[in-house]
């Protein structure tokens, strides 16, 4: 009988890990492995943020990798930056799965040719509706859900947005206040903006800091905490989306996504 060889990832780090992260969670790592990894899998670190990027010879060695949120701007040309860029780049010419959160999101956005940039409407924070598109082309990831509801509630921490996707792109979900909430170019790029890493205790200490570092105001911050009271964020349905993502074939194009839309 013939072993099934171990799956391999990477976490292409983007923020360093905060005081609390490190205290509650033991690293940003641990967060995602929590919500992406399982069991048996092998998943390595680059902090891309200070300059440590996987071999380009080593990439065909992946089946995939993860770009986490950043607080920098996903339009800026920093070395690191343009760096990330080219990689993400060569990964999606190798066909090799990239799932993009938040400022991974945009990144990927703006190295396959689209647009990224500051949002008119200022900070999204908080628990956020986003709504599946209808009659979305095939996407084998949504494929192994038996059904998603027409819309699922994300943690959302970002005022930068997609403006425009890459040609080739499909928008797969949309929001009141973003226009590009999740992305994919066919079964190898994915890019969400809200959080599906993220938990509640994470989205409240990341407010305290914005707000000690004068990023957002104080009334703002208590409307955002009043309103993370009330909901609920579909946790469990967004990660194994994820999942499905990073676990399955490329290529494999033929299972429409099953979705009740209303």
């Amino acid at each position: 009988m013939k072993a099934t060889a171990q799956k391999r990832y990477a976490l292409l780090q983007a923020a360093r890990d905060s005081d609390y992260v490190k205290k509650v969670h033991g690293s940003y790592f641990n967060v995602f492995f929590a919500a992406f990894g399982e069991e048996g899998e092998k998943w390595d670190l680059f902090m891309v943020l200070d300059g440590e990027f996987p071999d380009m010879n080593d990439l065909h060695k992946y089946d995939g990798f993860v770009i986490s949120g950043s607080p920098c701007d996903a339009y800026g040309n920093d070395l690191w930056i343009l760096k990330l860029c080219f990689l993400l780049q060569t990964l999606d010419a190798m066909e090799i799965k990239v799932l993009g959160i938040c400022f991974g999101h945009q990144v990927l956005c703006r190295a396959l040719g689209g647009k990224v940039g500051r949002s008119c409407t200022g900070w999204d924070i908080g628990i956020r509706k986003i709504r599946i598109v209808k009659d979305l082309p095939p996407c084998s990831f949504l494929s192994n859900l038996s059904e998603i509801p027409a819309s699922l509630s994300i943690i959302e921490c970002h005022q930068d947005e997609v403006l425009e996707v890459p040609l080739g792109a499909e928008v797969i979900a949309f929001s009141d206040k973003t226009g590009v909430e999740m992305f994919n170019i066919g079964d190898h790029i994915l890019g969400i903006q809200g959080h599906p890493e993220y938990t509640r205790d994470i989205l409240y200490n990341l407010i305290d800091r914005l707000l000690n570092n004068n990023s957002i105001e104080v009334g703002f911050a208590e409307i955002v905490k009043f309103g993370l009271e009330k909901a609920e964020p579909d946790r469990k349905c967004l990660e194994r989306i994820c999942r499905n993502f990073l676990s399955g074939d490329t290529g494999r194009i033929e299972n429409r996504c099953n979705l009740v839309v209303t």
